[in-house]
């Protein structure tokens, strides 16, 4: 989610024997995490320097060294951020009491407009943007991506399961597959929202999807 807003990161767990003046807890690494996500989202790994971050963070080259020993580790940091961030994000849309199943995906997808209307449309979302830079990336980050998307997938495709069971979605739909599209689609539409600075995107999609699915016939907004 998509990101699309900037995170509010979750203060991290403390390791068994580890003081609260660990690096994990520093102010200084959170701020070059925050920095790092609102640079990354909007223009990518490749177009931002290191020296961007810590301006933006206002923060030392050697703090920055102190709690990444590269680049590429302060982005594999920005994913397990990001990724810790957005699963908030699922959960808050997928627990909505008052929505059933397949409408908590119509929960998500206004929160996620939200967020990037927040910020104009241009940021999208990390995990697709790094996706799209793969090939200029370290290698490392492919799997790192790849394990965030299938956390993502997995959680939707236990809605998709609870949809069933609620005599919401037919049984022959195969969950898994449901969820591997749905994020294949929805990280393509926010490509299109970040691309076209507007929202039409994300809702054609939602409800293209919805409607797929058996919901009301997509009211789809015409650009």
């Amino acid at each position: 989610m998509q990101q699309t807003d900037t995170p509010h990161l979750p203060a991290p767990k403390p390791r068994r024997g580890r003081p609260r003046n660990a690096p994990e807890f520093s102010v200084a690494r959170q701020n070059l995490i925050r920095a790092g996500l609102e640079h990354l989202t909007e223009r990518g790994y490749s177009a931002v320097g290191v020296d961007e971050i810590l301006q933006a963070a206002k923060v030392t080259k050697g703090s920055f060294y102190h709690y990444f020993g590269s680049k590429a580790d302060f982005g594999l940091a920005l994913i397990a951020a990001y990724d810790a961030y957005f699963v908030t994000l699922l959960e808050r849309a997928f627990a909505c009491a008052n929505s059933s199943p397949l409408e908590r995906i119509r929960v998500f997808a206004e929160l996620a407009e939200e967020g990037m209307a927040r910020h104009g449309f241009r940021r999208g979302c990390l995990v697709g943007n790094l996706g799209q830079e793969m090939g200029a990336l370290p290698d490392m980050f492919r799997g790192a991506l790849v394990a965030v998307l299938e956390r993502w997938q997995a959680r939707t495709a236990t809605l998709f399961a609870e949809a069933q069971s609620a005599g919401e979605l037919a049984d022959g739909h195969d969950p898994q597959a449901l969820a591997e599209m749905f994020w294949i689609g929805w990280e393509g539409a926010v490509l299109r929202a970040k691309l076209e600075l507007r929202p039409d995107p994300l809702r054609n999609f939602t409800d293209t999807f919805l409607h797929m699915l058996g919901g009301a016939p997509p009211c789809l907004t015409k650009g």
